[in-house]
């Protein structure tokens, strides 16, 4: 009788609760939301810092119709360029 006395004393702190299947759901999608926000601002913000550490010469940056074969004497070809063919067929 002691010993039931004393496990009823020991465990009267504890309460039990239920958890549905929507509850447990529930909290797993919280969680793995804040664990792709977290991986998301970090990766933004690993990136910006990564940008601000390397920074870009001015001559390594160039236009895009620059790179385009504009050195060879080539015309650049856009998409524009590319609809005006088809109206004309």
């Amino acid at each position: 009788m002691e010993n039931i006395a004393m496990l009823s004393a020991v465990t009267a702190g504890i309460k039990m609760a239920y958890l549905d299947p929507s509850s447990t759901t529930l909290i797993i999608q919280i969680v793995a939301g804040v664990v792709i926000t977290v991986g998301t601002v970090l990766g933004i913000y690993w990136r910006k810092m990564k940008n601000a550490v390397k920074k870009k010469k001015p001559e390594d940056e160039a236009p895009a119709a620059e790179m385009k074969g504009a050195e060879d004497g080539k015309d650049v070809i856009t998409a524009d360029d590319l609809l005006d063919d088809e109206d004309d067929e």
